[in-house]
């Protein structure tokens, strides 16, 4: 998924940029990497460091929950468009889960400074994002 054309539109598809024009999601696409993880290998660790916001293009990813006690949970399943990390976007933090890739797996990946450096140039994309986290907190609470 090396040409920006095809990052745009897969990012289209991303609910967390619903709200984007066309050229927010430009200028966000020209700051994300591609990683690719193997089967097994660990994303992203609970407990450390949280730094970037991850998007799943192909593959499947598990985010497991280590409890204080030792016990392990799986919180949460990842396969194309989903995205985890969005909080890292947004403030320091650790990580809440540790996330696996089930299947080799590629994401598009958005560090905290890049995401910011887009911020600074257009201060719109903030509110749209921040809305979409709003309305799935919302959702999330409506859950419990």
């Amino acid at each position: 998924m090396a040409l920006l054309t095809e990052k745009v539109k897969f990012l289209k598809n991303v609910p967390l940029f619903n709200g984007l024009t066309n050229p927010q999601i430009e200028r966000m696409t020209r700051r994300i990497v591609e990683r690719d993880y193997k089967a097994g290998e660990v994303i992203v660790q609970q407990g450390t460091g949280g730094e970037g916001f991850f998007i799943i293009v192909d593959g499947k990813a598990e985010a497991i929950h280590e409890r204080n006690d030792g016990k392990k949970n799986v919180v949460n399943i990842f396969k194309t468009t989903d995205f985890f990390g969005e909080l890292a976007l947004l403030s320091e933090g650790m990580r809440t889960a540790t996330v696996v890739a089930v299947d080799d797996t590629q994401c598009l990946v958005l560090t905290r400074w890049e995401f910011r450096a887009c911020l600074k140039e257009d201060p719109e994309i903030a509110v749209v994002i921040l809305e979409e986290l709003a309305n799935r907190f919302r959702k999330l609470l409506s859950t419990l």
